[in-house]
């Protein structure tokens, strides 16, 4: 299994927007897919569909109660799409995980082996904490959206040295798959400034693939859907549809799904 992990610490990023609908994308078109809600919010598991009454075991109890990742998945209305969900529990985990012995390693060891599906998303939450760390302990490689303003810049220079550090001291293979640009608004002079500095900044590290403003977008997780399925003709979707391409161009080979 794949494992890419949807990180950048600022909020507001469409972070969690680009986890469902990729996620939707990659099962769509035949890779048996996992998305993990490591966000307390529980924002992706929302966007699914899956209320928090639904929701049994969870990613809380995946990092610190030591259920098998097996217990805590459940399918989403999506064919080939299963989910980790996140309920408000997730919260504690960073106080509860600090007296933990390995503690940012617990998820790398839960997925370790896991041949149920062929690629998995980790949604983690807008911090650098010991959630996110544990990710990209897990991940074999980042995704990272970035908003397309000033503030995100600095942001992403912080991002960057923190997956520095993670390579040094857990996780050497961590990779960077790409940098996708989201809420990107061609009407705003801006936009286009801040697209042109992140591509000479990161060169081909940066998707083609750019993810428009589009209030479909925002509309489709209050109706418990990604955007793919809300309507999957508006230029939120069709974005996302085009990324999915672009980043299955960018796996390894030899780790496709037939």
């Amino acid at each position: 299994m794949i494992t890419i992990a949807i990180a950048n610490q600022k909020g507001g990023v469409g972070k969690t927007t680009t986890a469902i609908n990729i996620a939707t994308a990659m099962a769509a078109t035949g890779w048996k897919t996992l998305l993990i809600d490591l966000d307390p919010q529980g924002n992706a598991s929302t966007g699914m569909g899956v209320g928090s009454e639904d929701r049994g075991s969870s990613s809380y109890d995946l990092l610190v109660e030591d259920i098998t990742l097996a217990e805590c998945v459940q399918p989403t209305g999506i064919p080939g799409l299963d989910i980790v969900p996140a309920t408000v529990d997730l919260s504690g985990a960073e106080i509860e995980l600090v007296s933990v012995e390995d503690r940012t390693g617990r998820l790398n060891k839960v997925l370790g082996g896991h041949k149920g599906h062929d690629i998995a998303f980790i949604d983690c939450p807008p911090s650098l904490g010991l959630l996110t760390l544990n990710a990209l302990g897990a991940a074999d490689t980042l995704l990272v959206p970035l908003q397309c303003e000033f503030f995100a810049l600095e942001g992403l220079s912080q991002l960057l040295q923190t997956v520095e550090r993670v390579q040094q001291r857990f996780n050497p293979d961590l990779g960077i798959i790409g940098v996708v640009l989201t809420m990107f608004d061609r009407r705003n002079r801006l936009t286009d400034q801040v697209a042109e500095d992140v591509r000479s900044c990161l060169g081909p590290l940066v998707f083609e693939s750019v993810i428009p403003r589009n209030v479909r977008l925002s509309e489709a997780p209050s109706h418990g859907l990604p955007a793919l399925v809300y309507d999957h003709n508006c230029p939120g979707s069709r974005a996302y549809i085009a990324l999915a391409r672009e980043l299955i161009g960018r796996l390894p080979e030899q780790r496709k799904a037939a």
